[in-house]
């Protein structure tokens, strides 16, 4: 089974906007895995930790654990974060497929 990493933004200005973005990075979540992959969505497993430790912590927490993933999909808006931009150059770098549409990961998976 292929394992598939959420990018999207996570911060926001408001508690609300940041459980909005949680909701559509788990919404994506669950269509990959309703596509066949394991989906890897780094918004929940952090939701609840703000002021914890510093975010240089979750993130790069999130940076290692996308290097052990297969490919990349995207949330709508995820070029509006800094993060999420992060993110994708890394899956560059690591040369792993990345998606902007479940179709083409659909695609992907099929060939696999």
């Amino acid at each position: 089974m292929k394992l598939v990493y959420i990018v999207g933004p996570f911060r926001a200005a408001t508690g609300w906007e940041i459980e909005l973005n949680i909701r559509r990075a788990e919404a994506l979540a669950l269509e990959v895995w309703k596509l066949g992959a394991a989906a890897v969505c780094p918004h929940m497993n952090t939701r609840h930790f703000h002021g914890v430790l510093p975010d240089e912590v979750w993130l790069n927490g999130d940076l290692e654990i996308m290097s052990r993933c297969d490919a990349v999909i995207t949330v709508d808006g995820w070029r509006n974060s800094a993060g999420s931009r992060a993110e994708v150059q890394l899956a560059i770098d690591l040369n792993l497929p990345i998606f902007h549409e479940s179709e083409m990961l659909q695609r992907w998976l099929q060939l696999q």
